[in-house]
C-alpha cells in the first residue's frame, strides 16, 4: 500500500506559479514511477506529467509542455510538480499517482492516488 498526500495548491493569477508537492508513505517510492493528473466537473481525468521511479526520463500533456516540469526526490519521497505561466484552463483538481508498472502517461497503469489539491488560475 502506498499513501500520496498532495499538497500546495491554491488561487493564482494567469501568468503566475505554483508547485505542488506530493508526500509518498508506504512500499518502496523509487519502485514506481509517478504521475500527475487533473480533473475539471463533468470531464475526465486527464494525465497531465509522469516521471520513471530513477527520475531519468519525464513525459508531458501537449497542453502543459515547456510550462510544467515534473520531479522527485526519492530521498524525501516527494515527488513535485512546478507550474508556470500558468493560464485559466489549468483550473482542476491535481491529483498525483503511483504506477508500479512505470505507466507513465496511461492512467489505467496507475494503482495509488492521492486525494487531490485544488488549483485555481484567475484571468
Amino acid at each position: 500500500q502506498v499513501q500520496l498526500i498532495e499538497s500546495g495548491g491554491g488561487l493564482a493569477q494567469a501568468g503566475g506559479s505554483l508547485r505542488l508537492s506530493c508526500a509518498a508513505s508506504g512500499r518502496t517510492f523509487s519502485n514506481y514511477a509517478m504521475g500527475w493528473f487533473r480533473q475539471t466537473p463533468g470531464k475526465e481525468r486527464e494525465f497531465v506529467a509522469a516521471i520513471s521511479w530513477s527520475g531519468g526520463s519525464t513525459t508531458y500533456a501537449d497542453s502543459v509542455k515547456g510550462r510544467f516540469t515534473i520531479s522527485r526526490n526519492n530521498a524525501k519521497i516527494t515527488v513535485y510538480l512546478q507550474m508556470n505561466s500558468l493560464k485559466p484552463e489549468d483550473t482542476a483538481v491535481y491529483y498525483c499517482a503511483a504506477s508500479s508498472a512505470q505507466a507513465m502517461g496511461a492512467i489505467d497503469g496507475y494503482d495509488y492516488w492521492g486525494q487531490g489539491t485544488q488549483v485555481t488560475v484567475s484571468s
